[in-house]
């Protein structure tokens, strides 16, 4: 019996993962496994993971173009590192220095001991804080006796949700930070069910954050966050060189013969037997995976109708378009620049910061990749890396790159005591503008529904998979993980595997 054909269109994370993935189980089974071939449109796979190494004068600097690591919390990822035996070379953060500060004025405040996006597990130093008033205070202490949420309300803004809990002051000043930092998105239009489930369903089941996080550290399960500020440091990972190591070592896992890089799908037809035929490629597959933006998986799929002869798939494939094209982007980018140590008067001691909105400022958070991992830059200099543009500041991404840098660095004066008195470039070892146009997808509320019923027509659609973060999740681990219900899926309609 012929091998199963599989063709993945797309060589960003989601693509690789299904492809290795389809390649590990594939194997656990007794029958061969499927034949994958990965097909990708630029001249590199990794999509937005990228790592660049820069020797200057200075001496060697690793830079990340996107995500510098990846959370073992929730699992995929560090379970497929297992797999694939690349856990032992993995880094820790530095353990100086773990946490954050969010900006006020012209200065940095650290992230409250304990407070993990919107929960506090240490009081006291919510009690304590600068970052909230009094007033602020006693409403947050008041969130044990807000009534939860009716049971008919599926869905939620962030914004509402934390107004209605903990009170406007704490979404403005601490949450809406945290959040825009990582989904650079608008806290009134992002979905709470979608991005924030866990947190989303402690109120239905114990009342209250306060009373949720009470029972959790009683039981242990925050024994991490008690001793975290902002994000969970010690549940993260990353590469000695960098991520384009986990983009290598899934690649690795695939088998590097079975990718094909400047090989862009414009179309793709059903042949007679009920099998596709992709534009950029003479073979036959029995199956596809669009492991591409949704932009361009609605394009694909599009395409599919001209030789689709069922109404009701034709049907089920405008319906999925019309879905994904409802998804919403936003562009990105990141101002990196190397500068000696001494020229940065109030370096903090953590490994970033985060800038709310109602600062008014260009940037949207900041973080020092030499300081949170070893090896990334020599000991007298450190890497900055400021993020801009994203849903509620797109302009500043209509400048010239140097534009941004020069008002990146001015606000980094004020925040850090960056040296301003010269020309960046006078004395930055370098400087670079890593742009990500229509990169990130906003999961906005009712996103949950819409992913229910594109995933529901894509059932009508034999022989077609998505695997997109528009609708199967964002961050390194939760892409992973849907990669991998993608391979079982596939796997499951294959009778002989």
């Amino acid at each position: 019996m012929n091998p199963i054909k599989i063709a993945i269109v797309g060589g960003g994370l989601s693509g690789l993962a299904v492809g290795c993935h389809l390649r590990l189980l594939g194997a656990a089974n007794s029958s061969p496994s499927p034949q994958v071939s990965l097909f990708e449109a630029s001249d590199r796979i990794g999509g937005v993971i990228h790592t660049e190494t820069i020797d200057t004068d200075a001496g060697t600097f690793t830079v990340d173009h996107g995500a510098d690591m990846f959370t073992t919390n929730p699992s995929p990822a560090i379970d497929l590192c297992r797999q694939l035996d690349a856990v032992d070379g993995l880094l820790r953060p530095k353990p100086e220095g773990r946490g954050a500060m969010i900006a006020r004025g012209n200065g940095l405040i650290r992230i409250p001991e304990g407070f993990v996006l919107m929960r506090a597990t240490k009081l006291g130093s919510m009690v304590t804080t600068p970052l909230l008033s009094i007033g602020g205070k006693l409403r947050l202490l008041r969130e044990r006796f807000v009534r939860p949420r009716d049971a008919s309300v599926t869905d939620e803004s962030v914004g509402s949700f934390v107004r209605r809990r903990l009170g406007a002051e704490c979404l403005d000043h601490i949450v809406a930070p945290l959040v825009a930092g990582i989904y650079t998105a608008d806290v009134d239009r992002l979905s709470m069910a979608a991005t924030m489930k866990p947190i989303w369903d402690m109120e239905s089941t114990d009342g209250s954050l306060a009373k949720a996080t009470m029972r959790r550290v009683r039981s242990g399960q925050d024994s991490t966050e008690q001793g975290s500020s902002g994000a969970r440091y010690e549940q993260f990972r990353a590469f000695p060189g960098g991520m384009i190591e986990l983009i290598h070592t899934i690649r690795d896992g695939l088998g590097n013969e079975r990718i094909h890089t400047d090989c862009p799908v414009e179309s793709l037809q059903r042949t007679d037997d009920g099998r596709f035929r992709l534009s950029c490629s003479d073979q036959v597959f029995d199956r596809v995976v669009l492991a591409t933006p949704a932009r361009i998986s609605t394009r694909i799929l599009d395409s599919l109708k001209a030789s689709t002869h069922e109404q009701s798939q034709v049907s089920a494939i405008d319906t999925a378009v019309t879905g994904l094209g409802s998804i919403s982007y936003a562009s990105t980018a990141i101002v990196v620049m190397a500068v000696p140590r001494d020229r940065i008067k109030r370096l903090p001691k953590t490994f970033g910061f985060v800038v709310p909105p109602i600062e008014n400022r260009a940037v949207l958070a900041g973080s020092f990749a030499s300081e949170k991992f070893a090896g990334r830059s020599p000991d007298d200099h450190v890497i900055v890396r400021a993020f801009v543009g994203g849903v509620l500041q797109p302009g500043i991404l209509k400048l010239n790159d140097d534009q941004i840098v020069q008002r990146v660095a001015g606000e980094l004066g004020e925040l850090i005591g960056l040296d301003t008195s010269e020309d960046l470039e006078s004395f930055a070892a370098f400087t670079k503008v890593v742009r990500w146009n229509n990169a990130m997808p906003q999961y906005e509320v009712g996103h949950l529904d819409k992913v229910a019923q594109i995933e529901s027509v894509m059932k009508q659609i034999p022989g077609v998979w998505l695997q997109t973060n528009a609708i199967g999740g964002v961050g390194i681990a939760p892409v992973i993980g849907a990669a991998k219900r993608t391979a079982q899926a596939i796997l499951s309609t294959i009778p002989s595997v």
